[in-house]
């Protein structure tokens, strides 16, 4: 990679950007600091975007080659659904990234926020025929409530981005079969915290399974279960959001420059 960390003026960004969007960049990095905080990232892969306020559906994203964490609110690039830069930036992005990304935020306006990880219990899962089962707290979450696609190869396809949309469905959450997880949310946080508990059910799925049998609830217990999380709706994905952030500030992060 050619360019530097330093190659961005973070307070020459700042001034060419609302107060909207600079809001929703540090939000994004901290999404992104939080993300390597637990362990989830692929080195320099996966990716997270943001839609920037207003009515362009212009998303922010990484800069591919960057880690977790070292993404800053001024390096995130913006771009448009076609994948053209629409601010100078001297960085790059993932194609694959793009193509999952735009897919969502051009189909879904509650999805502000998307995430894609690639974890070992999310890949174990994944590959599982009958994919996140009935067994822990934390998977009736999900019950009957999240997609499934198909692995067609690396994401870089333009053509996929019709059967991504397709199979996430209302959903806010997909298992991407023999690739890795993904879900959504009306911001950053809420898409954070859904896949802090995806991610969780996945892991005490294959602990589980490792040591044998293990009990499936019944489609009763699942669906009010399921219910009581629904009834928590937005705010409820909001709520951890703010000791996440007071942690990141506790550890001197630069996610907000």
């Amino acid at each position: 990679m050619s360019a530097t960390l330093h190659a961005v003026d973070g307070s020459h960004v700042r001034g060419k950007v609302s107060q909207e969007e600079w809001e929703a960049r540090v939000e994004l990095a901290a999404c992104y600091r939080l993300v390597a905080h637990m362990g989830w990232t692929d080195l320099i892969y996966t990716h997270i975007s943001r839609r920037v306020p207003g009515p362009d559906h212009h998303f922010l994203i990484n800069p591919y080659g960057f880690g977790f964490d070292e993404i800053t609110a001024s390096s995130l690039v913006k771009i448009d659904l076609d994948g053209n830069p629409v601010m100078d930036t001297p960085y790059e992005v993932n194609k694959a990234g793009y193509v999952i990304h735009s897919a969502i935020h051009g189909a879904r306006e509650d999805a502000a926020c998307v995430l894609h990880t690639h974890t070992v219990a999310g890949m174990a899962v994944c590959a599982q025929p009958r994919g996140l089962l009935p067994i822990s707290q934390h998977a009736m979450m999900f019950y009957n409530r999240i997609g499934h696609h198909d692995y067609e190869g690396i994401a870089t396809d333009v053509d996929e981005r019709t059967r991504l949309v397709n199979d996430l469905g209302p959903h806010q959450a997909m298992l991407l079969r023999n690739h890795g997880l993904l879900t959504t949310g009306g911001s950053c946080a809420s898409a954070f915290t859904t896949m802090y508990y995806l991610e969780k059910a996945c892991a005490a799925q294959v602990a589980a399974q490792a040591g044998g049998q293990v009990i499936e609830l019944s489609h009763e217990v699942a669906e009010h279960t399921a219910q009581q999380y629904d009834r928590g709706g937005h705010a409820g994905r909001e709520r951890p959001w703010p000791s996440l952030i007071r942690m990141l500030d506790r550890m001197g992060s630069d996610y907000a420059t």
